[in-house]
């Protein structure tokens, strides 16, 4: 069976790319960037109660709990222009889910992208993040689907409750994100990042359940 890494978060959009990917007959390995503490522990449970659900549905599978909001969005705060904080905390979180997938033996990395809904998934900052996948491809099941059509979806397996449940969102993303990130800036921003110290220590202090 194919094996993939799947990015999920406490939101509507990650769970049901997953879901379709499960549906499909692939074997995902579940990860969750854990953001404390630019986030609260809410969040983390919601994304529990959401692997649990997409556990019920589709059986075990294995699921990550990294270290990021004290590892790499720290850093990329303290060491990087403002405005590209989600591209570069994507980025980071591409570079440690490759990592991942080279542990576990996966072949490429699934998002739930949804073109143009958020300031990390412009057209211009996708293709920006993208070579952070260090060669793995990137799976994108919602890319072009409408948003009513995922929350739907997500109504019909029984995570648009938890998804939509209180909890707090990240309270480090900058004011005037930017929508249209050059490779040429972003390589310098990162310049100034010791990448694979980070990456290790998002990976090193990983929980695995």
């Amino acid at each position: 069976m194919v094996k993939y890494v799947a990015l999920i978060s406490g939101g509507i959009d990650s769970p049901v790319a997953a879901h379709l990917m499960l549906a499909r007959g692939v074997e995902l390995v579940m990860v969750h960037f854990d953001n404390r503490p630019f986030t609260d522990d809410v969040e983390v449970e919601k994304v529990r109660d959401l692997i649990t659900r997409l556990r019920e549905i589709h059986g075990e599978m294995p699921a990550y709990l990294v270290p990021h909001g004290e590892t790499a969005q720290l850093a990329v705060a303290r060491g990087a222009p403002r405005r590209l904080g989600c591209v570069l905390c994507r980025r980071m979180m591409f570079r440690v889910a490759a990592a991942i997938a080279r542990k576990e033996g996966a072949v490429g990395i699934v998002t739930g992208e949804s073109l143009g809904q958020v300031a990390s998934q412009t057209l211009a900052n996708i293709r920006a993040e993208t070579s952070a996948l260090e060669g793995f491809p990137g799976i994108r099941p919602l890319i072009g689907i409408d948003k009513q059509e995922i929350v739907s979806i997500a109504r019909e397996i029984g995570t648009y409750d938890i998804s939509t449940s209180s909890g707090l969102c990240c309270t480090i993303v900058p004011s005037k994100p930017s929508v249209a990130a050059r490779d040429a800036e972003v390589e310098e921003a990162e310049s100034t990042l010791d990448m694979k110290e980070l990456v290790d220590a998002a990976v090193g202090g990983a929980e695995r359940w």
